[in-house]
């Protein structure tokens, strides 16, 4: 499992990604295939936006695709994440009820919301194919992640 000096080193690759000039969508695919390629148990990694009515809207992502394009408010983890905008960390996903599968080999998932000031403008989901894999270290090395990313999830999604 990857420490702390691994994870300082990826977040200033974030950082770098952040501030490059890239388009937004640009920056943060490199952001979801770095975090996917460095850390082994980190099998799906995407970025939502927020969009209008409460829902949130697929963005960048390094995985597997997935039919869950767009998600209402409260729907799955996700949506739970963003209704209620706190982290989500879920270490089996077979004891939720209200669990969204993307694929029948996700054990755990951690969603991270994203916010520009106070105001919810997307969310970083990492699903796992091993059970409980998620440590502290992940949702604060996660969470910092989602600042450093915020500005480029502000952008308006196109209609």
């Amino acid at each position: 499992m990857p420490g702390k000096k691994i994870f300082d080193s990826l977040l200033d690759s974030v950082r770098v990604f952040s501030a490059s000039g890239l388009s937004p969508d640009e920056a943060l695919d490199r952001v979801c295939r770095l975090l996917k390629e460095a850390v082994p148990y980190y099998d799906w990694v995407g970025f939502y936006r927020v969009a209008a009515e409460r829902e949130l809207v697929l963005g960048p992502y390094a995985g597997e695709p997935t039919e869950h394009t767009r998600i209402s408010f409260g729907n799955g983890i996700c949506g739970q994440a963003a209704d209620r905008a706190e982290t989500f960390v879920v270490q089996d996903v077979r004891r939720e009820t209200n669990y969204l599968s993307c694929s029948p080999s996700v054990r755990s998932e951690i969603v991270v919301p994203v916010f520009a000031g106070n105001r919810l403008v997307g969310e970083l989901d990492i699903d796992s194919h091993k059970l409980a894999p998620f440590r502290p270290e992940d949702r604060e090395f996660l969470e910092e992640v989602a600042r450093l990313v915020a500005p480029l999830l502000q952008h308006k999604i196109p209609e």
